[in-house]
């Protein structure tokens, strides 16, 4: 069990004495040094490796650009186009990214560059004169607005909070992983001029701010306390905890449905910092009160809301109940940086209460959705993982689609020995297998972990010791084992271990030099439903992921470029029904299941008798994460023959229009959902969003108004199809507007009187989109009325290609 005593102790220690500590210890003293863990041999070191150099084909001056723009300095080369007013977000990932592969090993060309970017950031903060750091496109103005209390202005700026949180990391980190001093000085002069920017706001205008994405800042102020002792930088902490989530997590209500998730992650994470930290800060109340929250959150993210491969989201949101089938409906799958987030969240829950719980979301999440989002010979990083049959995933490229989940890829493959080992008091915590050495130099031992993990489900712990030293080795017992049994030997002999109440496998003896730990755990299939949709399923072992690919055809976009929605695998839809089944019964195939046979020369890949229909008959499962450039398999439409027939008279002619749907479509956008209409450049007045039925929605009353910004891709023939709730009673008149040109009056009131979604379709005359790349499409009120609420609307060509 983890020893309270002594992490009360280590939060307590003062200020001068943590300064003179190394690495994570700063910070996380439950976790190793990045230096002290080195990776061996396998997937993980590969992509770590892979990473370093796609790292260094960066133009750092590109980088650095929109901060000495915004600080009134000459910049040294022109800003990347990508993602306008985000500019600099990535940069704070870059130098993160620095500082993690500095302090990983072998890195004084990231220790150089890192320095770089911090002596250009300082000569801005310099500028600037009073602590501020920023790229945002006239950013100065917004702050000073929002200082005097028109928090409102937020909503004109693209998540400026947010923004400004990668910097506040990526300093913090250069500060954590790589010793810079300059850095930590930044970083708390930083950190006092945002204390000066919300100061003089009250409560409920904290409240109205923080309803826009602000990343983590709450997590970076708690971490400042923890740098320089001063409790001001934990009151700053709690301001942004954003009560709306916060209240409800801390009293176990899950109010995630169609909230767009990437903003809550954050959060969370800042949650637990604070639980942490007020331990230090003798604030037992705030220590339960944001544990309870940290805790709900993960919780429920994990076991209600995550997917096979351990993502979330879909469209970038949370789905409600009512409609977790459009995971494999829409090409919008899971969002890399909600993984990292989570994992971030995973270990700092972790840090206070060392549960195998926690490890085994990690491994599931690292092995099947974080190695995958790195192409494995380019390098390139993703954004979506689609989990729709035989659809696919896009990559980024080096200085081009300066994407979020860009800055969050730069970082994740520099920090996999984070999690691996950790210790607290003389106990050693084996938590991921994964081939690596570690240096506990405390101890004056090290410890080799030699494994093909997950290949066999097996691996080897060899003890270094210049003399013998008593200590408990915890080896987590896999959550995926079930009830298999588990067989651990000592130089070779068969061992008597105890399983503590948190599933870990103890192991208490005097360790000598020589000494090997043997660790046989069977990989077991299973299959896991989707959510609500049994007739979905996923095929596990391990656990790890079992997909397959089922063709290379239309990748379109498989390398993005700088268009603003190049993360975006547009490629047409496969029709489910033309997509590889699994008919019969759960018994039947799980007995199939394990009658699998391994593929010659193909590690971890296997062909399964009978499984699948004839045409499907050699299909090849292997583990997600080696699936690239290809459509693939990952949930399965899987029933009886019966089942099936059913199925495919009630859902094929839906399926068909869908897809007809999608093909027709220019463009579109989810009402009421933050990344749609950001995507779209979103103007209103008067108006507001919701979720009905299961959906987002947009709606403006009495004379307000609502806009979007469409891409015509250059079409003259194109229609507008909106959709709307089919029972609205209320007095929802309204005008449509291309270009503020009138298109036509609506009127849904009883106009339908369904119970379900309406669609309809106006054509547009050519003259409104001749030599157009773009229109806006506006939706007006009138006085005493509404307009809306509209629940998406689309650009279609008005006739097949």
């Amino acid at each position: 069990m983890i020893n309270k005593k002594l992490i009360t102790t280590v939060l307590c220690l003062c200020p001068a004495f943590v300064s003179m500590t190394h690495a994570q210890d700063k910070l996380y003293p439950e976790l190793f040094p990045l230096s002290d863990v080195q990776l061996l041999d396998g997937p993980f070191k590969h992509a770590q490796d892979l990473n370093r150099s796609v790292l260094l084909e960066y133009d750092v001056d590109r980088l650095l650009a929109p901060f000495l723009i915004e600080a009134g300095l000459k910049p040294k080369a022109e800003k990347f186009p990508n993602w306008p007013g985000l500019d600099g977000h990535v940069a704070g990932h870059y130098l993160s990214a620095m500082a993690m592969n500095y302090r990983a090993g072998d890195g004084e060309e990231f220790k150089r560059r890192m320095e770089y970017m911090l002596s250009e950031l300082y000569k801005c903060q310099q500028a600037n004169g009073d602590g501020y750091i920023g790229g945002i496109p006239n950013g100065k103005a917004g702050w000073k607005e929002i200082k005097k209390g028109n928090v409102g202005i937020i909503w004109k700026y693209w998540a400026p909070w947010y923004n400004l949180h990668k910097l506040y990391a990526g300093l913090r980190d250069a500060w954590l992983y790589a010793d810079s001093e300059l850095a930590k000085k930044m970083f708390l002069d930083y950190c006092d001029w945002g204390i000066g920017v919300i100061s003089g706001l009250n409560d409920e205008q904290m409240e109205q701010m923080l309803n826009n994405e602000f990343g983590g800042m709450n997590e970076v102020f708690a971490d400042a306390y923890q740098i320089s002792g001063d409790t001001k930088y934990l009151d700053a902490a709690k301001r942004f905890s954003h009560k709306w989530l916060f209240e409800s997590m801390r009293d176990g209500k899950d109010n995630l449905d169609n909230k767009h998730a990437n903003t809550q992650v954050p959060k969370a994470v800042g949650y637990q910092r604070v639980a942490e930290l007020s331990v230090q800060a003798k604030r037992s109340g705030d220590a339960v009160d944001y544990t309870r929250a940290a805790y709900f959150f993960w919780q429920t993210v994990t076991a209600n809301r995550s997917l096979a491969f351990g993502g979330n989201s879909r469209r970038e949101h949370f789905p409600d109940d009512a409609d977790y089938l459009s995971y494999v409906d829409d090409r919008e799958g899971p969002e890399s940086c909600n993984t990292y987030n989570m994992l971030r969240l995973t270990e700092g829950l972790f840090r206070k209460d060392p549960k195998a719980a926690y490890a085994d979301f990690y491994e599931r999440a690292l092995f099947n959705h974080i190695l995958s989002t790195q192409h494995p010979v380019h390098g390139g990083y993703v954004y979506f993982t689609p989990a729709r049959p035989a659809h696919y995933r896009v990559y980024s490229a080096p200085n081009e689609a300066m994407w979020c989940c860009v800055g969050t890829g730069m970082e994740n493959h520099g920090k996999y020995g984070e999690f691996i080992y950790a210790h607290t008091g003389d106990s050693l915590y084996v938590n991921l297998f994964i081939s690596s050495r570690l240096e506990w130099k405390k101890r004056r031992i090290s410890l080799t972990q030699t494994t093909s993990f997950p290949n066999e489900g097996k691996t080897c712990l060899t003890i270094t010791a210049k003399k013998s030293t008593k200590f408990p080795l915890f080896v987590r017992k896999p959550g995926w084992v079930g009830d298999g049994k588990v067989i651990i030997t000592v130089n070779g002999k068969s061992i008597e271990t105890t399983t503590a109440a948190n599933s870990y496998y103890t192991i208490n003896r005097k360790w000598k030099n020589g000494d090997v730990v043997e660790v046989q755990m069977p990989m077991n299939i299973r299959i896991e439903e989707l959510k609500h949709h049994p007739e979905y399923i996923a095929i596990m072992r391990g656990p790890i992921l079992l997909g397959a690919n089922v063709g290379k055809e239309n990748l379109n976009g498989l390398v993005a470029s700088d268009h603003r929605w190049g993360h975006i695998a547009h490629g047409p839809l496969v029709s489910l029904f033309d997509t590889p089944m699994i008919i019969g019964d759960r018994e039947k195939i799980l007995q199939k299941l394990s009658q699998m046979k391994p593929v010659a020369g193909k590690p971890c890949t296997f062909t399964v008798p009978g499984l699948f229909e004839d045409k499907y008959a050699e299909l090849e499962l292997q583990p997600f994460a080696s699936l690239h450039d290809c459509r693939y398999m990952i949930y399965w439409l899987s029933m009886s023959d019966s089942q099936y027939r059913s199925y495919q008279a009630e859902k094929k002619d839906a399926e068909k229009k869908r897809l007809q749907l999608d093909a027709r479509t220019v463009d579109m956008v989810t009402c009421g959902e933050q990344q749609p209409e950001i995507d779209h450049n979103v103007k209103s007045n008067r108006s507001g969003t919701g979720n009905t039925h299961g959906a987002a929605w947009r709606k403006a009353n009495n004379d307000g108004y609502f806009t979007y910004e469409l891409s015509t891709n250059g079409k003259a023939t194109l229609s507008l199809c909106v959709t709307y709730w089919g029972n609205e009673n209320g007095n929802c008149r309204f005008s449509i507007l291309i270009n503020d040109q009138l298109l036509t009056n609506e009127n849904l009131q009883n106009k339908w009187n369904s119970d379900k979604f309406m669609t309809v379709e106006y054509p547009i005359p050519t003259q409104m989109l001749k030599g157009k790349q773009q229109v806006s499409v506006t939706f007006k009120s009138q006085k005493g009325t509404t307009a809306g609420p509209i629940y998406s609307l689309r650009l279609l060509n008005q006739q097949w290609e």
